[in-house]
């Protein structure tokens, strides 16, 4: 491929764009490896450090990853293809089980929350120079953390999860660093640390979370960071049990230059109590989202961390967006005081759903996973295959593609909106689909 389309350029940024046009158009695919930058130096007739500035450009625009002695390669996922356009197109009359939404049922009401604190704003309008944090919201949320297990810390706020691990990584690492992640884990996360410039080393799961033989590889092999999801971990439910977390924390015990990111994914719908592991690295932090049990279009999470990890991003934030705004703060503190959200029930009403899913699929002899939150795992031997048979049923789901690097195949089911009567029709059309494209895969998660 590279003989086809000679990379050229004089410059750092016309070689850099050289590339990345190929990418592009296809004239070089995910995967292909580049020539080593002495090479290209001596094919182009320019210094090293040229090929070498022309290379960090591509890594930092997550067109590229280096993997040391290994060489640089074309992204498998470029950053401007991002696995949330791996989904099913619902035609009408299908039933979408594939989209991890929340039961909106479920979800309080909004209105007198944003009244009070609109109310309050009213009162005193938050100006330029103010405290960026609603004091109540940091004082509910620092008792919540420190009834968990967490560790005492800095409480900030963040534009919802995604965002807060994006600033802690961006505050420690650099383009080219390698970041161990689940696999499968949540296709966001997957997107996100390539387009930063970072190297992803996938760590396989099962329903205790992380395995630890997988964790302790990547972090001989020099990963700088590791990103757990505590409870409810999507696409496969797993949660931390309190054995896993003992092990992960003697793990981590021997690398304590580690940045450490917890997402607590479960929480306000999961009734598991956390196990953290926060606390034995220098940095680390603990994010939790209001999405799951308020409502998505809340955009909000609140972490903690280490004062250099939790300074750091505060300090970057101020320089961009400045705060999240202090009214839906102040919203998400009001809707904690009330007790809008009771999470016992929450987490009842899913797992009574997800539990019957894996019961009956088990009784049709399929295996599948899930022991918190709201969605179940299923491997499966064809994942395409499965993916088109469910939806010509009927059912569409979420294909396993969107949440995997090497672990085997498999669907999502969100189980957020299934009816009672619903599961034995989900759990027929997903045995037959299964039987159709072969015996499912000997290990269920990697």
């Amino acid at each position: 491929m590279l003989e086809e389309y000679p990379i050229t350029g004089r410059r750092a940024a016309e070689i850099s764009a050289s590339v990345e046009r190929a990418v592009a158009e296809g004239e070089l695919e995910p995967g292909q490896l580049l020539p080593p930058m002495r090479e290209l130096a001596q094919r182009l007739e320019v210094n090293p450090n040229t090929v070498a500035a022309a290379y960090r450009t591509l890594r930092e625009r997550g067109v590229i990853e280096t993997a040391g002695r290994r060489g640089s390669r074309v992204r498998p996922k470029p950053a401007t293809s991002a696995r949330e356009r791996i989904r099913v197109d619902v035609p009408p009359g299908v039933r979408d089980v594939s989209d991890g939404n929340p039961d909106t049922a479920l979800l309080p009401s909004l209105v007198e929350a944003f009244a009070a604190a609109a109310a309050a704003a009213d009162r005193a309008p938050v100006l330029y120079g103010d405290d960026p944090l609603d004091p109540e919201l940091v004082r509910r949320a620092r008792a919540d953390l420190a009834r968990d297990g967490v560790p005492d810390g800095p409480v900030a706020v963040a534009s919802g999860s995604l965002d807060a691990i994006e600033r802690v990584l961006v505050a420690h690492l650099r383009p080219g660093d390698a970041v161990a992640v689940e696999d499968p884990g949540w296709g966001s996360m997957l997107d996100l640390v390539p387009a930063l410039g970072l190297r992803l080393v996938p760590v396989g799961v099962d329903d205790d979370g992380p395995l630890p033989d997988d964790v302790g590889a990547a972090l001989r092999e020099g990963a700088r960071a590791l990103v757990v999801t505590g409870r409810a971990q999507n696409p496969t439910g797993a949660a931390v049990s309190a054995g896993r977390a003992r092990a992960l924390r003697a793990l981590l015990a021997g690398h304590r230059d580690v940045l450490l990111i917890e997402d607590d994914h479960g929480h306000g719908i999961v009734d598991l109590p956390p196990h953290p592991l926060a606390g034995v690295t220098h940095h680390w932090a603990f994010v939790r989202s209001v999405a799951k049990a308020y409502g998505p279009d809340l955009r909000l999470a609140v972490f903690t961390g280490d004062p250099g990890t939790v300074d750091r991003v505060r300090g970057r934030q101020r320089l961009g967006p400045g705060w999240v705004s202090r009214v839906v703060q102040r919203a998400v503190a009001e809707l904690w005081a009330s007790g809008a959200v009771d999470a016992r029930t929450v987490a009842a009403s899913y797992g009574t759903r997800r539990d019957a899913l894996i019961a009956a699929l088990a009784e049709r002899g399929v295996t599948a996973h899930g022991r918190s939150g709201m969605n179940v795992w299923i491997p499966v031997p064809d994942e395409t295959g499965a993916v088109a048979r469910l939806l010509h049923a009927g059912w569409a789901v979420a294909p396993g593609a969107r949440f995997r690097m090497g672990a085997g195949p498999g669907v999502r089911i969100t189980v957020s909106r299934l009816a009672p009567a619903e599961i034995g029709v989900v759990a027929d059309v997903v045995a037959a689909a299964v039987a159709a494209t072969g015996p499912a895969p000997g290990r269920s998660y990697a």
